[in-house]
């Protein structure tokens, strides 16, 4: 098993999750953030740290696209260690659909 980050994370990008992850394997983009799956030792302790449910156990029903997307983008991205600031207009993107059609880049984020 591992976590993966889902599309609730996009254009919110809150890193609480960065601070208590012990094996650094959350890497950022411009909007969102992604666990790279191969690092992740399945500890689970960035779960309950992200306030917009954006991160979840490959084990549910419909993550496989989202472990190769976090795959693919955590290959691309850098590693992100500490904890940033997010948006200033991340709390108006909490609970809002549709967000990877809408909001997602490529663009790599700024790392740390």
């Amino acid at each position: 098993m591992t976590y993966v980050v889902i599309d609730s994370c996009i254009a919110c990008k809150y890193t609480d999750c960065v601070e208590v992850c012990p094996v650094d394997c959350f890497y950022e983009g411009e909007n969102m953030l992604v666990i790279h799956p191969d690092e992740c030792i399945d500890c689970g302790v960035c779960e309950p740290e992200c306030p917009v449910d954006a991160i979840r156990p490959d084990t549910e029903p419909g993550m496989e696209t989202w472990v190769e997307f976090n795959r693919k983008y955590s290959e691309i991205w850098p590693v992100i260690y500490e904890k940033i600031d997010p948006p200033p207009d991340a709390e108006s993107h909490e609970g809002e659909t549709e967000k990877l059609k809408k909001y997602f880049s490529e663009k790599p984020g700024g790392g740390t």
